[in-house]
């Protein structure tokens, strides 16, 4: 039997102050998100981050949480659900979280115990990074060396341009939008630090980086040697062709990057400072989509759809229309038991 691992960021087991402080923990301590000196990261979290933020990211999961629990984990499981049932009985499809429950090292174990000796990982994360996509590898590849007996593991990482992903992203747009007419379409991306953004540059043959990456004004217009690993890059390149497929005009859309944490420089331009500027300009409604997320989350309900919305209306917007993630929405489900059909 073959095996479908999916992969996704995690989630607190609740919305209590307690329970975010056990996830926060975890999660801001894994090195590749705060990527500083051990003791610099030890001293930030426990003295800095962890004494005050649960409490307010607790309060912002309880405006999003659900009967079913966080949407995060219930989207995630109901693409789980529907990959399951489209792929039959030939394919073990499970879900597993870099942080939180089910983690990555028991969804492996259920795979083997299920008789998978084959695998493949499919992390829900279109643009690659080093903070997503490689700490969920890692975490894979550590359990599979842990594994008495290791399964024949594939990987089909980022998918940023990828044409079922594109239509997917835009199908979900057109029927949530309708007959609406926005004025403007809006892009925003997770953000990440610049230093991360610049440390992906790939060096070119002789072994030197050309300092692309943040370099200027037009280094993400398009994919190239050195950034084809950059996450700012790829997130331009996913809107590019969203932009192509939805039909849009270059005015007619923007590109931002949202849930920055810190002082140090994120890459740019901020979402939560594009909102009124995009208003200033006119822009009185407004459509929101969040590419950089496959499964509707904290950061896309609460911060765009509440805050974001809420800060758009107050600096003079009529209407922001935040659109669903892909979730388990039917076409994204037969691009993915397309994709894993196709390393079969």
């Amino acid at each position: 039997m073959r095996g479908l691992l999916l992969i996704n960021l995690g989630t607190p087991d609740g919305p209590s102050t307690a329970e975010v402080r056990r996830y926060l923990r975890q999660f801001l301590n894994d090195p590749r998100v705060i990527d500083i000196h051990p003791m610099a990261r030890w001293l930030l979290l426990n003295l800095v981050i962890l004494p005050t933020r649960p409490q307010k990211s607790a309060k912002a999961y309880q405006k999003v949480w659900t009967e079913r629990g966080s949407p995060l984990l219930f989207h995630s499981q109901d693409l789980t659900a529907g990959l399951q049932a489209r792929l039959g009985q030939g394919t073990k499809v499970v879900l597993g979280m870099r942080y939180g429950k089910p983690d990555i090292p028991s969804a492996l174990r259920e795979l083997q115990q299920a008789g998978c000796d084959e695998i493949l990982a499919l992390p829900l994360y279109p643009q690659y990074s080093s903070a997503a996509t490689a700490s969920a590898l890692d975490d894979l590849y550590d359990a599979v060396r842990a594994a008495p007996a290791q399964p024949t593991l594939s990987v089909r990482a980022e998918f940023h341009a990828e044409p079922g992903f594109i239509d997917a992203v835009a199908t979900v747009a057109e029927e949530h939008l309708g007959d609406w007419k926005p004025d403007h379409w809006l892009f925003s991306y997770h953000g990440l630090p610049e230093r991360q953004v610049k440390a992906s540059e790939i060096a070119g043959p002789d072994g030197k980086l050309a300092g692309h990456c943040l370099g200027s004004s037009t280094c993400c217009d398009r994919i190239v040697p050195a950034n084809r690993q950059c996450y700012r890059a790829q997130c331009y390149a996913t809107t590019r062709a969203l932009v192509t497929r939805l039909g849009l005009g270059p005015t007619e859309h923007s590109v931002a990057f949202q849930s920055r944490l810190g002082r140090t420089p994120w890459i740019r331009p901020y979402t939560d400072e594009i909102l009124p500027q995009l208003v200033a300009q006119g822009v009185k409604k407004l459509a929101v989509l969040t590419p950089s997320f496959t499964a509707d989350c904290l950061e896309t309900i609460e911060e765009i759809g509440m805050r974001g919305k809420e800060d758009f209306l107050k600096a003079g917007g009529e209407e922001l229309r935040l659109v669903p993630c892909v979730n388990a929405h039917p076409r994204w489900v037969e691009v993915l038991a397309g994709w894993a059909s196709a390393t079969s």
